[in-house]
């Protein structure tokens, strides 16, 4: 008899994870090409729900793309990284900031194509994300990029457009500055397809 409940019970586990909704996909249309990302709202739920409300407001059409960060233009910082930094808007176009999901709680990382939230302190994220070039373990929960050690906000990874990401961050700029940046046309959810393949 054991056997078969079992067997029912890993049965019904199956048709659960079968049923859950698939985490959401965005377009970042730019001009510079498209970037389609995966938005783990499963895994960092807080920071995910952040984005997409941003994105289902429309607030992002017209941003930019303004800074790049190469190993070559922070001379003054021990410890290098690889990203590029989008959607900062002006304070009153921006939702409250949000609670810090540390890498450590969402068991996320970032690797190359991450997307996570640019911040100061903890608990300052609101709207500006960047993209990670390259794996960037400094970026997570006890890395050293910043002195605070809580990392930054993974919340989903790029699944198409990469080269579009190191195109921009390859783009002139003065200092960190992108010059000019890059106009994010707009952003928008994509309907997820039976047949699309979770990323990770």
């Amino acid at each position: 008899m054991r056997p078969i409940r079992m067997s029912l019970l890993l049965a019904c586990l199956a048709a659960l994870a079968a049923a859950a909704p698939p985490n959401p996909r965005v377009v970042v249309a730019t001009e510079k090409g498209d970037i389609v990302v995966e938005i783990d709202l499963a895994g960092a739920p807080v920071t995910a729900a952040n984005f997409l409300r941003y994105v289902d407001a429309g607030l992002y059409d017209g941003s930019t793309f303004h800074r790049t960060v190469t190993l070559a233009n922070q001379p003054g910082n021990a410890v290098k990284i690889e990203v590029i930094q989008g959607g900062q808007l002006d304070g009153d176009r921006e939702f409250p900031p949000i609670a810090h999901e540390t890498t450590r709680a969402t068991g996320l990382r970032h690797l190359d194509g991450t997307i996570s939230m640019a911040r100061s302190a903890p608990g300052t994220a609101a709207s500006s994300f960047f993209f990670c070039v390259g794996d960037q373990p400094e970026l997570d929960f006890g890395g050293r990029r910043n002195p605070d050690g809580q990392g930054f906000a993974a919340f989903g990874r790029i699944v198409s457009g990469a080269d579009v990401v190191r195109a921009i961050q390859a783009l002139p700029a003065e200092g960190q500055a992108l010059t000019p940046p890059v106009r994010i046309l707009s952003v928008r959810r994509l309907e997820r397809k039976p047949n699309d393949k979770p990323i990770g």
